[in-house]
């Protein structure tokens, strides 16, 4: 089949000229062959390798050259922050702008799912979509367990055992042998299928499926389903899409990934999956062994070069490459790596002696630029005793999210909701609307109708309902007087949209409450007022740093410090494949760590735990700073 794009689409003079517009460097023959390939290939992209940079360039190239009007290419990746990058480096060239509408698709494994599989199978089978979300499934679903006779011996069972509740909550959809089942969050369940209990379960999860409510990973399952009995809607996406590139590909699932290779395994459209399988620290927690088709194949192409940092930092990350070996050449600025080491009383010094050796280490310009991070594996400190445990041990004034009774009330939703109004009125909407029939629909007999079954004309309440909803948008909720005289207009509007009367319950007042805006909250942080930002290791993936500052914390566990354990399989030589599991998982999340900064990575251990390593450190050319309470 003769692809629907012009062959000189990645001639080398065009890359070059949109490249020097955007500032990208073209200097190493892994770059082009990634770039000018059009076959089926993986891209192991060591981090700072500028692929999400290349990735961007070679779909602006391909949209330049694109012939069809009816065939798109399909970009699909983990995360919405991953999708966003794309389409924000897309934007800057009209062909890179036509990417963003039909025939073409960016968006994430999730969306791509539901919008062309998943969505369509439930409206042919009459479901009404009220909400695909974790947590309002196992809210509707413990709410079903307690209130309904009917679950009244699955009810008994999960009354016998700490975490049972677990099981109701997150009972989930697989497509099994072609026919949907319901199993625990785990992929198994605790009980026989022919047991009262397991029946229930299946009864419950299907009147869930009734009022609309849905787990993420079920549109994956009811997905499959629908692929099973209907192969050539296959066949007609694979068509459609001739040309599919996946990004982050190291954290898709086994289960996203079993859906692709439905779609696309038939060797139809040219499949380019882009990722580095050492930064994956998402999986959905199944253990089931990986997919031949798993991401990278042995054949993948190598894109090992760094412009991030150099070669100290490249070879420490390089002997932390544990999933997928990989050689890493630091070609960034020639940076420093400092240990800090404290004892029991210079715990809460750590942070600020990062900050002085940060402005001693790295220009200001390029401070103020990328100012520096504080990371950690661990937020919450947990109740083990040992100290320190997490991120606020550091900085006991670091402020965590913390969720209450009222974080899902109808109010909260409404916010976020609001929050992308500007950009999308039509997503934001539908978003507001959402959140109004999760809120109201255990108080009315009858489901609210979704927002395009709504009348228009004011004089019906389909037209009131719409009229409500724009001040809902619109309107000072965070007035309280404001806010409880449109939840008196929603409570008259819901018996005219359904036709039974409103059952005001506690609930129901719950959700509705006004609950004030959460202030605006300043990192507070320990130091010369420099603002440096603490977070999570997870939520820095993808960031670069001028300098980075990792915390010793106590692993999940609560018996083992993941630096301390990492550096010792490091300093000792140790062959990784004999460390145990949560030394293994401690050093792959640390990686993303120590790969951020391009000029300074300091690292927190403690000095009992770092005496024996002291001489390894210094002979690999590190500095060692002691922390001390003295400041």
């Amino acid at each position: 089949m003769i692809p629907p794009f012009a062959p000189d689409v990645f001639a080398k003079d065009k890359a070059e000229v949109l490249a020097a517009q955007r500032g990208l460097e073209l200097s190493h023959s892994e770059q082009w062959d990634f770039l000018q390939s059009i076959e089926t290939l993986d891209l192991q992209a060591a981090p700072g390798s500028g692929k999400t940079s290349l990735v961007g360039l070679k779909l602006t190239l391909l949209a330049q050259g694109w012939t069809s009007a009816t065939r798109g290419i399909c970009v699909l990746s983990h995360t919405n922050t991953a999708k966003d990058e794309i389409t924000r480096r897309l934007g800057d060239t009209p062909a890179g702008r036509r990417l963003l509408t039909f025939p073409h698709f960016i968006g994430t494994i999730q969306t791509f799912t539901n919008t062309f599989f998943a969505l369509p199978a439930l409206r042919s089978r009459g479901v009404e979509i009220q909400a695909i979300d974790d947590d309002a499934h196992a809210e509707e679903a413990l709410w079903l367990l307690d209130h309904h006779p009917r679950y009244r011996t699955l009810k008994s069972w999960t009354e016998m055992g700490y975490g049972r509740r677990d099981l109701v909550a997150g009972a989930t959809y697989v497509c099994d042998a072609g026919e949907l089942t319901v199993t625990g969050p785990d992929g198994s369940l605790p009980f026989k299928r022919t047991s009262p209990s397991a029946q229930q379960l299946t009864y419950l999860k299907q009147e869930l499926e009734n009022r609309g409510r849905f787990r993420y990973s079920d549109m994956f399952a009811i997905a499959e389903h629908h692929l099973v009995h209907h192969h050539e809607i296959a066949r007609a996406t694979a068509h459609r899409f001739p040309f599919v590139l996946l990004d982050e590909m190291q954290d898709t699932s086994d289960l996203q990934q079993h859906l692709l290779d439905l779609v696309f395994g038939n060797g139809e459209s040219v499949v380019q999956r882009v990722g580095d399988l050492n930064q994956g620290i998402f999986t959905d927690g199944t253990p089931t062994p990986p997919r031949p088709s798993a991401f990278p194949l042995p054949t993948a192409l190598q894109l090992p070069l760094s412009r991030r940092f150099g070669t100290q930092i490249a070879e420490l990350a390089s002997q932390l490459t544990l999933r997928r070996r990989q050689t890493i050449q630091g070609a960034g600025p020639e940076g420093t790596i400092a240990m800090l080491l404290y004892d029991d009383h210079s715990v809460t010094h750590v942070v600020p002696a990062f900050e002085r050796l940060a402005r001693q280490k790295v220009p200001s310009h390029i401070l103020a630029a990328q100012p520096a991070r504080v990371l950690a594996s661990r937020i919450v400190p947990g109740k083990a005793k040992q100290f320190p445990r997490a991120i606020t041990c550091y900085l006991p004034h670091h402020t965590t999210p913390t969720r209450d009774k009222n974080a899902r009330g109808l109010i909260n939703a409404l916010r976020l909701a609001r929050a992308g109004l500007q950009d999308d009125r039509t997503t934001a909407t539908g978003q507001a609307w959402d959140a109004v029939r999760r809120a109201c629909n255990h108080s009315v007999d009858q489901l609210l109708p979704a927002l395009s079954r709504l009348e228009r004309s004011p004089a019906t309440p389909g037209g009131q309902a719409r009229l409500l909803l724009h001040d809902l948008l619109t309107a000072d909720i965070d007035s309280a007087e404001r806010w409880n005289q449109l939840m008196d207009r929603l409570k008259s509007v819901l018996p005219q949209l359904t036709n039974t009367p409103l059952r005001v319950t506690s609930r129901l007042h719950e959700h509705l409450s006004h609950v004030p805006a959460p202030p605006v909250l300043v990192q507070p942080h320990t130091g010369t007022g420099d603002g440096i930002v603490a977070s999570s290791i997870q939520r820095a993936k993808g960031e670069t740093h001028a300098a980075t500052l990792i915390l010793e914390c106590l692993n999940s566990g609560g018996r083992q410090y993941d630096v301390h354990k990492t550096l010792a399989l490091l300093m000792q030589d140790k062959d990784p494949e004999h460390a145990s599991k949560p030394v293994l998982k401690a050093a792959q999340l640390l990686f993303v760590g120590i790969t951020r900064p391009t000029h300074l990575l300091a690292i927190a251990l403690h000095r009992t735990r770092a005496q024996p390593y002291l001489s390894a450190f210094q002979a690999r050319g590190w500095e060692i700073h002691t922390v001390d309470t003295g400041i």
